[in-house]
């Protein structure tokens, strides 16, 4: 069972002003949402948020990002894809027609990465299945055709599409994001994309389920130069306790951190709510402003990276 919904008080409002939330599920989507893109840009606008991504599991969002932007023009609302099997998987034309687009980010497959295959996808202690995994289930029961999206051949060496796809990646100054790859896969995505040139790569909330690297793992991308994503929606649906999430970003680093919602889902609470309910829960842990502040600024640092050209 989530937890009730309290909104976020003034101290916690004020910390994430200015802040951009990188992982968002809005309205128009396959799967069902809490609202629409241009609902939410009003939202942050009177929060006074910078901006946010839209991130869909199988349609890129550039182009939505665009309406948005036009809407509501003092938000910075970004596209993105997601290599997927709708996206053709590591499809390097997908991702140069999403950056050419405007698209900010490319995340490496999620809910088709072979890492969520129901055998591997480990048991919910809520016994709660992700809304997307219904879909899947669906959409092979309808006999439409379903196979894993993989990075890595047999022995663990990167597929020559995924070379590809960072050279895109690299060439457009885009953020490659890791997606719901395994802990192997991570490493192996994070060397070969920083030996392609990839200047801006996120590890996807490394504390869910299917991905829950160690600490020391987690030290060892940072070290590498990758950015922790740390989620409201990991903690606040239960998947990870709050102080095993405040202690891995104490581990690991405030620096290496940034701050996310991965909300949008309907029962959830509203998305403009958060990445301040996420710094209040931290700060309640002993967390310091500091350190939420360089997380709130980390956020502006990667999704600003083509301003730094």
């Amino acid at each position: 069972m989530t937890e009730e919904h309290a909104g976020p008080g003034e101290r916690a409002l004020a910390l994430v002003r200015g802040a951009y939330d990188l992982h968002v599920h809005t309205a128009p989507d396959v799967l069902p949402r809490s609202a629409n893109d241009v609902e939410v840009a009003r939202r942050f606008a009177r929060r006074g948020m910078a901006g946010f991504a839209i991130k869909s599991h199988y349609s890129p969002t550039a182009g939505r990002a665009r309406l948005a932007r036009f809407v509501v023009p003092e938000v910075d609302v970004l596209g993105s894809i997601c290599l997927n099997g709708p996206a053709g998987g590591l499809n390097p034309l997908a991702v140069e027609i999403a950056a050419r687009e405007g698209a900010r980010i490319v995340w490496l497959p999620t809910v088709d990465a072979e890492n969520e295959s129901p055998s591997r996808r480990p048991p919910d202690p809520q016994g709660k299945r992700p809304v997307w995994a219904a879909l899947q289930e669906d959409l092979q029961r309808s006999g439409v055709p379903w196979e894993p999206v993989r990075v890595v051949d047999g022995n663990g060496r990167p597929l020559p599409e995924l070379r590809e796809v960072l050279r895109v990646v690299a060439r457009h100054r885009m953020v490659l994001a890791t997606g719901h790859l395994s802990r192997d896969e991570i490493f192996t995505v994070v060397e070969e994309a920083r030996a392609a040139g990839v200047r801006c790569i996120v590890v996807t909330h490394p504390d869910f389920p299917t991905q829950r690297l160690s600490v020391e793992d987690q030290r060892q991308l940072a070290r590498a130069g990758a950015w922790l994503e740390r989620c409201f929606g990991t903690a606040h649906s239960g998947k990870i306790s709050w102080e095993e999430l405040a202690e891995n970003i104490r581990a690991v680093g405030a620096a290496h951190s940034f701050l996310s919602s991965d909300l949008g889902q309907v029962h959830a609470p509203p998305v403009e709510d958060g990445l301040p309910l996420l710094a209040e829960r931290l700060l309640a842990l002993g967390l310091q402003e500091a350190q939420i502040r360089t997380m709130v600024e980390n956020t502006v640092r990667i999704a600003r990276l083509e301003e730094e050209r």
